[in-house]
């Protein structure tokens, strides 16, 4: 609880711009939002410490440095998740709910603020753009927009933490973006997808399964559809190098891709779980994917 509030008050020092004023309806704490939609900025993580910078750019510059973490004998911190602000905006056909995540309770303080800065950031550059949309759709006319950011603790373990964020915007239709964050709490570090193995083989491998289970699902069930061939450009193709993925409780790997990436809007964000099996082979080891 003392971490908590350390951060609380560490948030209630940043002054909210002049220009938010009476458009903030509820703030736990003042804060800076940043974060991307189909027209919104993507994911990146903040470099603000030295050892965070050093924990992350070891393991994805290494394979081999993730292997040899399993023999460090560390007990799991007692990490929290938890909303450091909400920032609400009702304005006629334009609204906004964002929810910014905080981390408590990490050892490397360096990697803890860089992930809380990032959070942050992401609101702030979404709530900007948000206000940019608004801004140019009255100079047109009446319109509708809505935008909704938060988050969801998919994997809390002695070793690991996955945090999933959403934003979803909605005009009309709506769209929405994932973005996740696995973290080795024992030793305090962000887990990328390279990292987890040996080499670029990985991409084929689950491109392989996933385009299977396609199939598998659409024969199966006449209400799943996958983007197919005769669609041109909308073909899944492969997984990208850095794809969006968590891992579970039960250390499983989960792809993940964002609404309208593989899939008419109405199937959602999709996701798959790929049996570790197929990945053995491909694995730096079975730390976190077993």
């Amino acid at each position: 609880m003392k971490q908590i509030n350390k951060l609380k008050l560490k948030y209630e020092e940043i002054e909210i711009p002049d220009e938010l004023d009476g458009l903030v309806k509820q703030s736990i704490t003042r804060a800076r939002p940043t974060k991307k939609k189909p027209t919104y900025v993507k994911r990146y993580i903040l470099s603000t410490a030295a050892a965070a910078a050093l924990f992350v750019g070891s393991i994805n510059a290494s394979p081999t440095f993730a292997k040899s973490l399993v023999n460090i004998p560390v007990l799991g911190a007692i990490v929290e998740v938890f909303t450091v602000q909400t920032l609400l905006l009702d304005e006629e056909t334009y609204q906004a709910e964002l929810k910014t995540p905080a981390i408590s309770g990490l050892e490397n303080e360096g990697l803890q603020s860089a992930l809380n800065d990032k959070y942050i950031e992401e609101n702030k550059e979404l709530y900007k753009q948000f206000k940019e949309e608004i801004s140019d759709m009255k100079e047109t006319g009446p319109g509708h927009l809505g935008v909704d950011s938060g988050y969801e603790v998919k994997t809390d373990t002695e070793q690991l933490l996955s945090i999933a964020r959403y934003e979803e915007v909605t005009a009309g239709s709506s769209s929405m973006t994932m973005q996740y964050d696995t973290i080795d709490k024992q030793n305090n570090i962000v887990l990328t997808l390279p990292s987890l193995f040996k080499d670029d083989s990985y991409i084929q491998v689950i491109t392989s399964y996933i385009k299977d289970e396609m199939k598998r699902q659409m024969a199966v069930d006449g209400n799943t559809v996958y983007f197919s061939t005769e669609e041109e450009g909308l073909e899944f193709d492969s997984i990208q190098e850095s794809q969006d993925f968590y891992i579970t409780t039960d250390h499983k790997l989960v792809i993940s891709f964002d609404k309208y990436d593989i899939a008419p809007g109405y199937m959602g964000v999709v996701t798959f779980e790929i049996p570790s099996d197929i990945l053995s082979d491909v694995l730096v080891g079975d730390t976190y994917i077993r």
